[in-house]
């Protein structure tokens, strides 16, 4: 999709910034031609010199250049292109784009153009957060303005929030989806669990835990909407059956892993599920009746498949990609990367699940992805955001 198209990237003045040079890299890898423009503050942050040297195209910094604007001018450096993206879009500069102030090269091409535009906000949470950017967002998205992020955690400031710009995955996925045409994963088949498994101990007790299903549902879509056909094999949950994907809905850890079989083969498998780790190797045919004295009855248990280390260990049709989840609530790091190598999957993400964390049932998560390579920590994101994170991330690995 990215494939032969031409990108015009403007670059604001935003610590930021410094992501562009990675995001150029990876559309050079993809076949885009990308064009740069640079703010007078972005110049504090890139160097045309290292911005040029990864484009291999000129760049463009000022709306007087007697030269540039002989050579190309702005109004043909607006359209010669197939979309505008916009990273990092500074409050500043959504502010000129809302108000379509052209003061400087940056905004007078963005008010010349005629061609889509895709904007990846950065700057602090606050000032994210302020009314006056949050109408002149409202005011961009109805002009049609799309936007990627922003993420929250961890600012440049030392305060947390919502204010990061997206990492160039994501804005690589987002790019793919304004383009039109197959996306990144079109032609890929996926298989996500999710939820919790039920273990029954009679006809009306059982063993559960407390997943909600939120970032296995959420991943599903992610997959899907970057053109994946994915398989979401769910136990019970509270929420619905995401739109463009092939749900099965399971009770027990039995039942998920022979739905996973029979979904293979796959390109990706994320087993994301809160599989309970035991059964009740004896099921009641009955409810079990309270003894005279109280006493509680002794349960004998038996151990559950390991879906996870099932699909990444099978000999025939194993997913090129396994992922994993490792809910802990201590020793993080190290329990979920002695998990990975005991499991045999491809990449793991590691998050705690302590109480405090408000994880399990939540809607953020902040996970650590451990592969063969180490670790990359994510900041604490919503879950829909972890989610196109690694999405994109499968994306760029299957490619």
């Amino acid at each position: 999709m990215i494939q032969g198209k031409r990108i015009l990237l403007v670059i604001a003045g935003g610590i930021a910034a410094y992501k562009c040079l990675e995001l150029i890299r990876r559309l050079r890898e993809r076949g885009a031609s990308v064009r740069c423009v640079l703010t007078r503050a972005a110049q504090e942050f890139v160097t045309p010199l290292s911005v040029s040297t990864l484009s291999r195209e000129r760049v463009f910094t000022d709306l007087f250049s007697l030269t540039d604007e002989h050579e190309i001018g702005h109004i043909r450096l607006a359209r010669d292109c197939d979309l505008v993206v916009v990273a990092p879009a500074t409050a500043d500069l959504i502010t000129k784009m809302a108000l379509g102030i052209a003061d400087d090269l940056a905004s007078t091409v963005l008010l010349a153009s005629d061609r889509p535009v895709l904007a990846a906000p950065a700057m602090n949470h606050v000032m994210w957060n302020a009314p006056a950017t949050q109408a002149n967002v409202a005011t961009l998205a109805a002009r049609g303005v799309a936007l990627v992020g922003p993420g929250s955690g961890p600012l440049a400031e030392g305060e947390t929030g919502i204010g990061r710009m997206a990492e160039p995955p994501e804005i690589l996925a987002a790019i793919d989806r304004q383009l039109g045409g197959p996306g990144p994963l079109d032609g890929r088949r996926a298989l996500v669990t999710s939820g919790p498994t039920y273990e029954p101990i009679d006809p009306v007790r059982y063993i559960a835990n407390r997943s909600s299903g939120k970032q296995g549902h959420a991943i599903a879509v992610a997959l899907a909407r970057l053109g994946a056909r994915v398989t979401l094999v769910s136990g019970p949950t509270r929420l619905a059956d995401p739109p463009g994907v092939h749900c099965v809905h399971i009770e027990s850890a039995v039942e998920m892993l022979r739905a996973c079989e029979d979904a293979l083969p796959v390109d990706v498998a994320v087993c994301a599920a809160a599989v309970a780790d035991w059964r009740v190797a004896a099921v009641a045919a009955e409810k079990i009746k309270k003894s005279d004295d109280g006493a509680p009855p002794t349960l004998a248990l038996a151990t559950n498949p390991d879906i996870l280390a099932t699909l990444a260990r099978r000999l025939d049709a194993r997913p090129r990609l396994v992922v994993g989840f490792a809910a802990e609530t201590e020793n993080l790091i190290e329990h979920a990367t002695a998990k990975r190598l005991r499991k045999g999957c491809d990449w793991i993400l590691a998050n705690d699940v302590s109480p405090e964390t408000g994880t399990f049932g939540g809607d953020a998560n902040a996970v650590h992805v451990i592969d063969g390579r180490g670790v990359e920590s994510w900041p604490r994101l919503g879950k829909d955001e972890v989610a196109d994170r690694l999405a994109a991330r499968i994306a760029e690995a299957l490619r």
